[in-house]
């Protein structure tokens, strides 16, 4: 059986602070009728009364507090991620160094043992990608993953690059939770789903049927489509999920702006908007500015070997 927590650890969280206030709240006024009954054995009848009541208030709340964050493992570390990456400043190159990007995630959750699948994608002339939203599905894929959320930047000479000259590009990368709670909630009136049909690989029956999905959340602006699976239902499910993901990233980082001055952890905001690493080829060395910290064996680390970058920044925050 597990122990029950202890509110007062729970003080400065922000889900649960007004609760653990009420808790302290209660806890003085049930030592206030303790006390009572040793000062005045006249009032122990009241007092034992007002004890039960309170008893029965603190044991409301704790349940409260329990189903926020006593059992919410799965609520801070989902076994399931969107991630999304987006070609940046830099024309074809920065599409290029997406692509690469996508590849360097894909093979590391390979290498872990997870689930990888392209839910949309956009590519560019060239052969990289304008923006790919990618399914990972793996225990511990959101807490090693949650870092890598903000602008990547690479320095390197492009292959199209006649003078020989260093050209700086970035893309975006973006790490979206799925939980299976969630704090958003989507009004139905507040989306407009469109349908078209697939294009790509997929057999004859991709180009006649259709099964894309774009859900629009007209009081966000915000737009997702799905196009990977064979059914239009299979698509709007996934669509929605994408979503919600997307909704609940722009609250989460809305709240973490707003306590930002009061936040501890070393490793930056979580905005997709924040540069974060370099990846200098010519220096074969890659930093991620948060930690200050370099490692080399670049041509590794875009082969999926990320595994101590990911450890460092967890460290960090743990610091």
């Amino acid at each position: 059986m597990t122990a029950p927590i202890n509110p007062e650890e729970y003080a400065s969280d922000h889900r649960v602070s007004f609760l653990v206030v009420e808790w302290q709240r209660l806890s003085k006024a049930e030592q206030d009728a303790t006390d009572l009954i040793e000062v005045d054995p006249t009032m122990k009848e009241l007092a034992e009364k007002e004890l039960e009541d309170i008893a029965a208030q603190k044991d409301a709340l704790l349940k409260q507090i329990e189903q926020i964050v006593g059992g919410d493992n799965e609520r801070e570390w989902p076994s399931e991620i969107i991630l999304e990456v987006r070609a940046g400043v830099g024309g074809e190159e920065a599409s290029l160094f997406a692509e690469e990007l996508a590849q360097m995630y894909i093979k590391y959750a390979q290498s872990k043992g997870w689930r990888a699948k392209n839910i949309e994608e956009s590519r560019s002339d060239l052969g990289g990608i304008k923006e790919v939203q990618i399914e990972i599905k793996g225990e511990n894929a959101y807490r090693e993953m949650r870092f890598e959320t903000g602008v990547h930047r690479v320095q390197r000479i492009p292959a199209t690059e006649k003078s020989g000259r260093i050209h700086t590009s970035t893309a975006s990368v973006a790490i979206m939770p799925i939980y299976t709670r969630t704090k958003v909630e989507i009004n139905p009136a507040d989306i407009e789903i469109e349908t078209s049909r697939s294009g790509g690989a997929g057999g004859q029956n991709v180009n006649k049927v259709e099964t894309a999905v774009r859900i629009i959340h007209k009081p966000t602006g915000i737009d997702v489509r799905c196009t990977s699976e064979r059914s239009q239902q299979a698509n709007r499910e996934r669509a929605m999920k994408l979503l919600l993901s997307k909704l609940q990233q722009k609250k989460d980082e809305e709240e973490d702006r707003e306590r930002a001055a009061d936040r501890k952890a070393q490793v930056g905001t979580g905005d997709r908007s924040e540069k974060i690493r370099t990846y200098n080829f010519p220096q074969d060395r890659v930093t991620d500015h948060r930690i200050k910290e370099s490692w080399s064996n670049l041509e590794g680390i875009m082969s999926g070997r990320i595994g101590p970058i990911l450890e460092a920044l967890d460290k960090a925050d743990s610091q």
